[in-house]
Formats: structure tokens, C-alpha cells, sequence
């Protein structure tokens, strides 16, 4: 098969796949705080764990014992190692040293600097940063700094950024609640004077992980952009509107959907213009299969806070299952409008909406761009899309290389098979072909 008739063949290739995701499918109960969430599925590096030796209880090595120590036979948790790099947005290494910070709850803590290339290598907690506080308000739904995922598939494709951790595999298999609890709420961030940080989740981290949490990019704050990370708009909201819409938090922390979707209602009632109320409203309604009805909750929440990304990205995932490319395109040019560095998705699905227009030109810059920002590989589909867009640009060798980034981080994904077969008929006939053309 050649490459043009694959290509058509998959036309909506990207957005297949996302439509075979469980998009629409978040489990009842699961929702997060505005703009928050969950995210699955980054690649985290080929590095191997190393942790200090333990011996085990009635190991005749052991220091530890029943006379002397009451809580023989208990032994402390393991060390939790992290490593990584932090380089700038355009790809440089920081001319200076890097703090790199734990933080849980909205609560951050020093762990640490990189050397002058960018590299660190941590053990979290320890010195005078311990865990105790690492779960303190456990649960509190507060807009973190960097909040992730949201409703949508593709690895939490959805209204947060796209930072996380995972399998070295593409996705995660592991489910919430798995990672160490010590790390409960808990990401890792860079922190440098004039920059913003992109932030990994370790919400999932355990102790026997790969430390390698893969790279941070810094980006560059200018002048014209606001520091604040909670919205004006939040500020301004009644007492007794803010207190349901606690409660409906509290209810989809509890798995009370019904009673969550009726919290939100009620604060929208009080605060019609409660842009989170809105948001988490459409969420649920999302979950409950009212698109119609979820659409306008959305629309409502761009409406009521036109600076918050979350109800502009979520409108996008219901564009997506519309295959409504142009509404798609507008609703991510407004997102990344707003913000262009915390959501690769965003520009992954603006490629998406692009390339079904036919706008090649436009798709490969989005696409390019999502592969820039997305450094933990949370979104290997753009891997795929960006292969078909350089097919299409006969730009084959550059398209063979994209489709090896999709198999490295997605071997078992639906479509690895076809992918695996695309890329033999590229590095078989096509590319020799081309590179014989050219003689």
C-alpha cells in the first residue's frame, strides 16, 4: 500500500483513536477541583533504580532487633530517588544553578539544586524537608500550580496540563492511589527567578521507580503575562455559593455524583456566574452522556471567566467527538491563545483539527510544537499524526523517525500494528524509492 493511500486511510487518524479512548467515560466520583485532574501515561526514562539495601527481618546482618528496638521486624520505607534535567523552552540548558522543589497541597519544599548542565539527582525528603507534611489537607481541591488532566482520554487529554508519570511504556497502567503515599498531592517543579515551570506529577511515584522523571522546561515570563494562578474571577464569588460548590467537591471526593451535580447547581443558582460551578457541571455531564447540555456548561464557564484554559479545552475534546474541525480549531487557538506552554494537548489538537482541513502547514507547526512540550511523552498520538502529516509532505525519512517515537512510546497501543506495518512500507519501498529519485 503506499504511503498517499494509507494516509487517506486514515484521514481522521489522530482523532480515531481518541474517540476510542474512554473520553467520555471518567468514572463517576473521580472528579477533581476547578481546572484539576488527574494525567497517565508519560514516558519516563531508561535509567534503572537504585535504592539503598535493607536487609530483610531475621536477616542475621540486621542491626535491628527485638531486644533493643521495639519495632523489630518493621523496616523503614525506602528512600524515594528522583532524577532529571531542566532545560529552557528553546531547548538551552540554564546558565545558572536550579532550585528544584517538592510541592504537596500548594506547599513547597527545597529538595535540591541541578548542576550547571541542568541535572539532578535527588532523594526526596530527606535533610530537614521529611514527608510528615507531604499529606497534610489531603484531599483539598484547590487549584494547584500546575493542575493535570481532566475529562478526556489520550492519557488525560483533558483540561489540565499535560505533565505526569508513568510506565515506560506510553501509559500508565497503574491505577490512583498506587504510588507512595508519602507523595500523596505531590508534584516536582523547577524554580528560577523570571521563569514558569512545567510541573511533574509523583503522585504515582513509588520508591522502586525508575527515578527518572525525564525533562522540565522552564519558560520564560514575560511582561505581558499574569503571575497569578487563580483567576480574578474566583476572588469575587459569595460565601454561600463558594461553600456548595465546596460541598459538591466533597461529593465527587466521596463518589456522590448526584448529590455533586446538585452542589454545583445550587452554587450556580447563588453565582450564576461561578465559572468553576460551570466547568464541574459539565463534567458530570459529560460522565452522564449530556453533551447538549454540557456543551452550554462549558460555554458558560468561558463565559463567566474567559481567562480560564480548562472550559475551552474540554469544549475542544466535545468539537473532537463532533469531528467538528473548524469549531476544534477555533476553541484550541483560543486555549493556546491564553496559554501556550502548560498545554501540548492543546496543540496536539489543533494539528488534529488542522490536518482534517487541510491545512498542512498549520497541522506540522501544532504538531511540532506539542512534540516540543510534551517532554514526558504523555501524548505519543502527536507522534503518529505529526508521521502521517510528513508523509503527506513527502518528507519521509523525518515521517519514518515520527512513527518510531509513537511505536518507543506506545508498543501496545490499538493501532501499533498498523503503525508497525506503515512504517515497513516507508523503510522498504518508499524511502529507498525517494532516495533512488533523487539520483
Amino acid at each position: 500500500m503506499s504511503p498517499r493511500i494509507w494516509t487517506r486511510a486514515i484521514t481522521v487518524a489522530a482523532t480515531a483513536f481518541a474517540l476510542l479512548q474512554p473520553a467520555f467515560a471518567q468514572t463517576k466520583g473521580a472528579g477533581t477541583g476547578a481546572g484539576a485532574g488527574t494525567t497517565t501515561g508519560t514516558t519516563v526514562g531508561s535509567g534503572t533504580t537504585t535504592t539503598r539495601g535493607y536487609p530483610p527481618a531475621g536477616d542475621p546482618n540486621s542491626t535491628t532487633n527485638s531486644t533493643n528496638n521495639p519495632s523489630a521486624g518493621t523496616l523503614p520505607p525506602p528512600p524515594i530517588m528522583v532524577s532529571g534535567r531542566v532545560m529552557l523552552e528553546d531547548g538551552t540548558a540554564p546558565k545558572e544553578s536550579v532550585a528544584i522543589e517538592r510541592v504537596c497541597n500548594g506547599n513547597a519544599r527545597l529538595e535540591g539544586y541541578t548542576d550547571t548542565r541542568g541535572y539532578f539527582v535527588l532523594q526526596l525528603g530527606s535533610g530537614n524537608n521529611q514527608f510528615q507534611d507531604a499529606s497534610e489537607s489531603a484531599g483539598g481541591f484547590g487549584r494547584s500550580s500546575q493542575p493535570l488532566g481532566g475529562v478526556g482520554g489520550l492519557g488525560g487529554l483533558g483540561s489540565g496540563p499535560g505533565t505526569g508519570t508513568g510506565s515506560g511504556t506510553g501509559s500508565s497502567t497503574r491505577g490512583p492511589g498506587l504510588g507512595d503515599s508519602r507523595l500523596l498531592n505531590c508534584e516536582l517543579r523547577a524554580r528560577l527567578s523570571g521563569y514558569r515551570s512545567q510541573s511533574v506529577s509523583l503522585m504515582e511515584h513509588h520508591a522502586l521507580d525508575n527515578p527518572d522523571v525525564g525533562m522540565i522546561l522552564l519558560h520564560r515570563v514575560a511582561s505581558a503575562e499574569g503571575a497569578a494562578t487563580v483567576s480574578a474571577a474566583t476572588l469575587v464569588v459569595p460565601k454561600p455559593a463558594n461553600k456548595a460548590y465546596n460541598k459538591g467537591l466533597d461529593f465527587l471526593k466521596k463518589g456522590k455524583s448526584e448529590e455533586a451535580h446538585a452542589s454545583f447547581q445550587s452554587a450556580i443558582a447563588l453565582y450564576p456566574k461561578f465559572s468553576s460551578a460551570w466547568f464541574q457541571l459539565g463534567k458530570l455531564q459529560v460522565v452522564d452522556g449530556q453533551l447538549d447540555d454540557a456543551r452550554k456548561s462549558f460555554l458558560a464557564a468561558t463565559q463567566a471567566d474567559p481567562q480560564s484554559v480548562g472550559p475551552f479545552l474540554e469544549l475542544a475534546l466535545l468539537s473532537l467527538h463532533a469531528r467538528n474541525w473548524n469549531e476544534l480549531a477555533d476553541v484550541t487557538y483560543h486555549a493556546l491563545k491564553l496559554n501556550s506552554f502548560d498545554y501540548p494537548q492543546a496543540f496536539f489538537l489543533n494539528a488534529v483539527a488542522n490536518y482534517n482541513l487541510k491545512k498542512l502547514d498549520t497541522a506540522e507547526k501544532s504538531a511540532r510544537a506539542a512534540q516540543r512540550l510534551d517532554t514526558r511523552h504523555v501524548y505519543p498520538e502527536n507522534s503518529h499524526l505529526l508521521g502521517v502529516i510528513l508523509v503527506d509532505r513527502q518528507q519521509y525519512v523525518e515521517a519514518a523517525d515520527a512513527l518510531r517515537d509513537f511505536l518507543v512510546a506506545a508498543p501496545h497501543a490499538a493501532e501499533a500494528a498498523a503503525v508497525r506495518r506503515q512504517l515497513d512500507d516507508l523503510e522498504t519501498k518508499t524511502i529507498p524509492a525517494a532516495q533512488m529519485a533523487k539520483k
